[in-house]
């Protein structure tokens, strides 16, 4: 289980799993409950990529970022963390 702390939303959290590059478990801890648990159940079981590309640079209001942008970010962030450099 990932956890990735947002940045300039509403929820605090955002937890998930990725197994073989499948997107797993979303949760989101503060936010708009309903609309982020119906985020959760869409992008689980789809490929880490499609769920970056489909979800990265989503605006909320007037802010520059919104709770799925962070998950996409999240994402990114942790597909980037597990690429091995050859060595």
């Amino acid at each position: 289980m990932f956890e990735y702390e947002t940045r300039g939303v509403c929820s605090k959290k955002i937890q998930f799993e990725i197994q073989d590059n499948i997107v797993r478990k979303v949760s989101f801890l503060g936010g708009c409950n309903g609309n982020l648990q119906g985020i959760g159940s869409l992008v689980e079981g789809m490929k880490v990529e499609e769920v970056i590309n489909r979800l990265e640079g989503i605006k909320c209001g007037g802010k520059n970022t919104s709770c799925p942008a962070q998950l996409a970010i999240a994402l990114r962030q942790q597909a980037v963390s597990q690429v091995v450099p050859n060595a």
